[in-house]
């Protein structure tokens, strides 16, 4: 029998070519398919194209000349992330300082503001060089087990902060109403008109942004106004954030301003609030250039936040600072306290007070719902319509919120108790956020040229040790007064293995140990792919 002509040798090999291409677009079909199915920070059509103005260049690696007009046109995530150094928990720090440490915390608060510009500006990087946000870095980086334990982690830290976020502003409509509408009402209220800001969202992320902007600029002149009437001693003031002091009895509202600044939602938020903006992340000109604007405009906003915080401290300072309402100083009664202090005036400061902490619950809970999107999304892979995230994330704060509220809404020495349980909480999931960031940012892998560099890496590992260290301080401290019983002691010794041996685990993951050390430790610890 003869064999196949060449003719029809030629036909085959032109099928099987055709075959293979076939396979071949098939395939990439279903890897831009698999793409296009993950979870994204904003989808392509959200995102506002930045124009060039007048800089054409070939060279990708070539970064424009700085513009004004860029830098407005970058203007907007850092200051939707700096919501969170603004939110009620962090102006119940503020009072509290105020009240019993005086004037002598305003350095600490200043450097602690510094720390946190260092962490944001971090997660920014993270964004802005990946094109991802961290809760998709961390999906991909980490075995299934630890990654589920992050989110976990990310959701109690998120709904603890809502909880203080939203009571705070019940607070604030309670004072408004002249105490018609109870807590419970407030929650309420909170919750609807969250779905109002994250509808103006629908009309583009500058709508959200100018809604935010007007939310802080309504912050900014409450209490300067507050800050006004008052009139603190501007000598005492300088002193305060010139000259480091720290005694025995301070130590816990020192603990407090620290603990406030770092929220571990923030983090996550703003690796994916930078996204807003279409950057091309092959083009490392594009990248260095937001980067340099995102670090002018978080630079900035965190200054205007500082200064916020400064205000409060202050006044409350000059008016309860040594006296015998220091110590009994919360949010619940601290517009009560400021009236029978400064009296009613022009405008009474008790609804200066309220409209300040309005602002700011608002703000914050909107933020909150936010990064709760993006940290679902992110872990979870989860590709739901905006609407319903927000509804579920919500949910999860609001009807603990609510519970909370009936319960507490007559105690307010009960309602400070909790507040100072959602502190401890804030404070126990912090690592769960920064290790993974500091993890992520020093991979070349990841990073690319746009890695942090040795010195900085030494300064993050620096301040972020600093600050689990201040917050085990915290915890240490709150497990000693408030720990009874063997039963409770037991499963708080338990948890507390379990929480160590996590935080061993990610450290070992992020190269920041010797590997001598690191090859000491169990074969469980190192990192499989899932």
């Amino acid at each position: 029998m003869s064999g196949p002509s060449r003719e029809e040798e030629s036909k085959v090999d032109e099928r099987e070519h055709k075959e293979g291409e076939g396979n071949r677009l098939l395939e990439v079909d279903g890897e831009n398919e698999t793409e296009e199915d993950d979870e994204a920070a904003y989808e392509s059509g959200e995102k506002i194209v930045v124009v060039d103005f007048e800089f054409d260049s070939v060279d990708d690696s070539a970064v424009p000349p700085f513009s004004w007009k860029k830098l407005w046109m970058f203007t907007g995530p850092g200051f939707l992330m700096s919501i969170a150094f603004l939110d009620p928990g962090n102006l119940e720090g503020d009072l509290q300082a105020g009240a019993i440490a005086g004037y002598s915390l305003l350095w600490l608060l200043m450097w602690a503001t510094f720390m946190g510009l260092l962490i944001q500006l971090l997660s920014a990087r993270v964004g802005v060089a990946t094109g991802r946000h961290l809760a998709e870095l961390c999906r991909d980086e980490y075995p299934n087990w630890a990654r589920y334990v992050l989110w976990f982690m990310a959701e109690l830290a998120l709904i603890g902060a809502d909880i203080q976020e939203v009571i705070g502003s019940a607070i604030a409509i309670q004072i408004l109403s002249r105490g018609v509408l109870p807590l419970w009402a407030g929650v309420l209220i909170t919750a609807s008109d969250c779905f109002f800001f994250l509808f103006l969202e629908n009309y583009g992320v500058r709508k959200l942004e100018a809604a935010f902007a007007v939310l802080i600029a309504t912050m900014a002149i409450s209490f300067a106004w507050m800050f006004g009437d008052t009139k603190p001693s501007g000598k005492e003031l300088l002193m305060g954030i010139l000259i480091p002091r720290l005694s025995s009895k301070t130590i816990r509202q020192a603990v407090g301003v620290v603990g406030c600044v770092i929220m571990p939602h923030n983090v996550f938020l703003h690796s994916a609030l930078v996204q807003s903006r279409k950057i091309d992340p092959l083009k490392k000109g594009r990248v260095q250039e937001a980067l340099n604007y995102y670090n002018i405009e978080s630079t900035v906003a965190l200054s205007v936040t500082f200064m916020i915080n400064l205000f409060v401290t202050t006044v409350f300072a000059k008016g309860f600072y040594d006296t015998k309402q220091a110590k009994s100083i919360g949010l619940v009664n601290a517009g009560q306290y400021l009236e029978e202090k400064y009296g009613g005036g022009l405008f009474p400061i008790l609804y200066i007070w309220g409209i300040g902490l309005l602002a700011a619950g608002q703000s914050s809970t909107i933020t909150g719902t936010y990064a709760g999107q993006f940290i679902m999304g992110g872990f979870l892979n989860l590709r739901l319509k905006k609407w319903l995230r927000a509804l579920i994330t919500r949910s999860c704060a609001i009807v603990p919120t609510i519970i909370v509220a009936i319960v507490y809404n007559s105690s307010e020495a009960s309602l400070d108790v909790l507040n100072e349980w959602l502190n401890v909480l804030q404070s126990v999931q912090i690592p769960f956020a920064l290790i993974p960031l500091l993890t992520l940012v020093s991979k070349e892998r990841i990073m690319g040229s746009f890695k942090i560099g040795p010195v900085l890496q030494r300064v993050a590992w620096t301040v972020a040790a600093l600050i689990i260290v201040i917050n085990g301080y915290l915890l240490v401290d709150f497990f000693v007064s408030e720990v009874n019983g063997v039963l409770f002691g037991f499963v708080a010794c338990s948890c507390t293995v379990l929480y160590i041996a996590f935080l061993v685990y990610l450290i070992s993951q992020s190269g920041a140990l010797p590997s001598a050390l690191v090859d000491r430790l169990p074969k469980g610890f190192s990192v499989t792919e899932n």
